[in-house]
């Protein structure tokens, strides 16, 4: 499993729009490194940035199931069967665990790993300039 330094939580209050009127400023992109996260309060919404592998995603921090924090648990991979029917840590660094009772969600496009039933909203998210950006 990936061990993740604890997430933040932004800054010192919610983040503001910039002139662009739905593009909101989130971190400087060097304080948020591959593997790491920040959590961010975003028009009374929380929203969880990741940073996978230099990609930017942002999911709701809501959990669908009893609300829950989604998004600040546990962010690990999955198990797959390979072609030898052996199985396989997949994934790495892609699936995060709601603390609160472990449901699991993919950090790339907010769906439950279980079942279609459940899926978390998703955010536009990318640096621009030494910034990272959320786009609501």
């Amino acid at each position: 499993m990936t061990d993740h330094t604890p997430i933040s939580t932004g800054t010192d209050g919610p983040i503001e729009a910039d002139e662009h009127s739905d593009r909101h400023r989130v971190a400087a992109a060097a304080d948020l490194p591959p593997g790491d996260r920040v959590v961010v309060d975003v028009e009374g919404r929380e929203v969880a940035v990741f940073n996978v592998d230099g990609e930017y995603h942002a999911l709701s921090n809501y959990c669908p199931h009893q609300g829950g924090p989604a998004c600040e648990g546990l962010v690990s991979g999955t198990l797959e069967v390979d072609g030898d029917d052996e199985l396989v840590w997949d994934r790495a660094g892609e699936i995060v665990a709601c603390p609160w009772h472990g449901w699991e969600f993919d950090v790339t496009d907010g769906h439950h790993t279980a079942s279609d039933r459940y899926r978390l909203p998703v955010y536009e998210a990318y640096a621009e300039d030494g910034d990272v950006y959320l786009e609501l």
